[in-house]
């Protein structure tokens, strides 16, 4: 089992490879009397199981899910809650007596968590009540992915598993090499097909078969390199994103790129680190970096259409697609509104004074965000009133072949001849927001910029 360093520690760790004399650059302050253009409403906000102070420090996979109408969250106290999308209202609660660690996940009627000591509990959307619970031996740090007959987990150990939808009952268990040093967190797995989709801590991704657990490709997103292991630091820590029949993927101080969904093969890659991961539309893609800097690139070659490093080091949450806009959280519980053609920052609201480390959920044009000191809150964005300036624009050929990716920007790949994309339908994503009239500037309180802690073997 991991044993988690402290966030001073692990600064330190990664100061360790810079010099003496180079100052610690601030987090990117907020700008004062922000006047949004995407308006934004608060539906509503609760508690869930007073996470407390250790959640806050533990940093675990704790994130909210949607199905059916429904949002469903839980705490490390053992709570999991399901309330109204629309109006917050209190359906059931489940009290658990164990800590949790991962999730919630729902779909097909049941709603799955995972435990720091490696239980994965299953417990019925409607009521709360429980269905099943498996044993895995081994922490797990996020949520499962649901299909009708195989639930899919990460854990900390390397492997991934899959158990029966309706029993629990293991059914196949693969297995990654895990590093001597990686970063604390695994990533969320993907169900696409007939087959699971996961990345590794060995800066591989990795498919396998749905029904038998066999490997059908795997490949190195990123190779460990460097002298220290610090620096041979690869993490895959975030889910892949599936659009027809290619797959999206980013890794910590590694890549950026479009595989091929029946083989793995590699179409176009750039040199980008994130830890938190990707959103996809349509047509493009948004990666927030390790660096807090926000990217949008093109998924049928990988040009860049524009970059924001306007919220630069303020530890990013994964981003999440509305109508109009991506929305991202930050380290002081401040959730962002980027327009989705120019970058621009278009709205922003203030969920709590707490971190939000995990992805929001999102269902039609409202989004949910958990923090994790473990305050729950939806917001919907309505019709965009005016768009912003373009903050810059992207050097893109107007019209690229569609048998060969033009303009790949510097640092990244590309085939000779990659795939002839199909418009892909459109993916679910959450509601776009407004933000509160003119916010006071964050104080310039340097966060975890860093990634999470480092979690030695």
């Amino acid at each position: 089992m991991r044993l988690l360093l402290s966030l001073g520690l692990a600064a330190l760790l990664l100061a360790a490879g810079c010099t003496k004399d180079k100052d610690v650059e601030p987090p990117a302050t907020l700008v004062k009397n922000f006047k949004p253009t995407l308006p934004v409403k608060k539906l509503w906000s609760e508690g869930v199981g007073g996470g407390g102070k250790k959640q806050l420090k533990l940093r675990l996979g704790l994130g909210p899910a949607i199905d059916k109408g429904l949002v469903f969250a839980a705490s490390h106290k053992g709570e999991v809650v399901a309330v109204t999308l629309d109006t917050g209202r209190n359906v059931w609660v489940k009290k658990l007596k164990t800590p949790i660690s991962a999730g919630p996940a729902a779909g097909f009627g049941i709603v799955v968590a995972g435990t720091s000591k490696g239980a994965v509990i299953a417990l019925d959307g409607a009521t709360g009540r429980q269905r099943w619970r498996s044993q895995i031996n081994s922490e797990l740090l996020s949520s499962p992915a649901i299909s009708e007959k195989v639930v899919v987990i990460r854990s900390v150990d390397g492997r991934l598993h899959g158990l029966d939808t309706d029993t629990g009952k293991s059914l196949w268990s693969v297995e990654q090499q895990v590093p001597r040093l990686s970063l604390r967190g695994t990533a969320i797995p993907v169900v696409s097909k007939e087959a699971a989709i996961s990345g590794f801590d060995n800066g591989k991704v990795m498919a396998v078969s749905l029904v038998t657990g066999d490997t059908l490709w795997d490949t190195a997103l990123a190779s460990p390199h460097g002298r220290t292991e610090l620096d041979r630091l690869v993490d895959i820590d975030s889910a892949v994103r599936v659009v027809g029949d290619n797959v999206f993927a980013a890794g910590f101080q590694g890549r950026t790129a479009m595989l091929a969904l029946d083989s793995g093969q590699m179409w176009w890659s750039h040199d980008m680190s994130s830890y938190r991961g990707l959103a996809v539309d349509e047509d493009n893609l948004y990666v927030t970096q390790s660096d807090g800097i926000v990217v949008a690139l093109r998924q049928r070659d990988g040009a860049e259409l524009w970059r924001n490093d306007k919220l630069k080091l303020r530890g990013l949450s994964t981003p999440i697609v509305t109508g109009s806009a991506i929305a991202l959280a930050d380290f002081q519980g401040y959730i962002h509104w980027l327009d989705k053609g120019t970058g621009a920052l278009v709205a922003r609201e203030r969920i709590a004074k707490q971190r939000v480390s995990n992805p929001p959920a999102g269902a039609e044009d409202i989004i949910v965000v958990l923090t994790d000191g473990g305050t729950l809150a939806a917001y919907r964005a309505t019709a965009r009133a005016s768009s912003p300036p373009p903050l810059a624009p992207a050097a893109a050929p107007a019209d690229a072949p569609a048998t060969a990716p033009a303009d790949v920007p510097a640092g990244s790949t590309a085939p000779a001849t990659p795939p002839a994309q199909t418009s892909p339908p459109a993916q679910t994503s959450p509601p776009a927001q407004t933000s509160s009239p003119a916010q006071t500037p964050a104080p310039a309180v340097t966060p975890p910029a860093t990634p999470p802690a480092p979690t030695p073997r």
